[in-house]
């Protein structure tokens, strides 16, 4: 269950200062605790420190009042700054006026300031505010939102590969024929070619003669 600290605030609306002069100052006090806090407002030389200064005390007496009111145990030492906000509020247009009948116009800003207290988280006595449990329809709608993320997520994939017999490649080797015997078979085959253009010449030197 989600727990929230308690908070105590306090307003100053229509402040006649920049917004950005006034962060200036709560730049400086927020996150401290409040005795120091009210320290550095009241010594830090800017025109809306002493504002900042009553604001912050005047959020310190809104606990002290809330928490007797609702009987709620509250430790004002373990105070802190928790928010310091300086918001933009409505301007004011002005006119000034310039040279040869000119008039420049320019703006007046106002600012909202907001300062709110709370105790510190783990201290002893600490005012704390339980949230509600959520709804039956809202934790039946989370259940399947749970249940399609665990389907999201791929399992391990495992890429086992099946060895495949191989086709065992053999080839049947040819009787080779000598060289040398097919040369000798050649020369078988040519010499007897020989004689037979002897015997011819022979008979054409003969038949010459006659």
């Amino acid at each position: 269950m989600a727990v929230e600290t308690k908070e105590y605030r306090a307003e100053a609306r229509f402040q006649r200062v920049s917004p950005q002069k006034a962060r200036l100052v709560l730049d400086l006090i927020k996150g401290r605790g409040v005795e120091e806090a009210l320290t550095v407002a009241a010594f830090t030389k800017k025109r809306i420190a002493p504002v900042i200064h009553k604001l912050l005390t005047s959020a310190v007496d809104n606990a002290k009042y809330v928490s007797g009111e609702q009987g709620i145990d509250l430790d004002v030492d373990n105070l802190y700054v928790k928010l310091a906000l300086a918001n933009d509020g409505p301007r004011m247009k002005r006119i000034r006026p310039a040279p040869m009948g000119r008039a420049f116009r320019y703006q007046r800003r106002l600012t909202h300031i907001i300062l709110s207290v709370a105790e510190r988280e783990g201290a002893p006595g600490l005012v704390t505010k339980v949230e509600e449990p959520p709804a039956v329809g809202q934790t039946r709608l989370a259940a399947p939102k749970a249940a399609s993320k665990a389907t999201k997520t791929p399992a391990a994939k495992t890429k086992t590969k099946v060895a495949e017999p191989k086709a065992s490649k053999t080839k049947i080797e040819e009787p080779k024929v000598a060289p040398k015997a097919a040369k000798a078979t050649k020369t078988t085959a040519a010499e007897p070619k020989a004689p037979v253009k002897k015997a011819e010449a022979t008979k054409k030197k003969a038949g010459k003669k006659a």
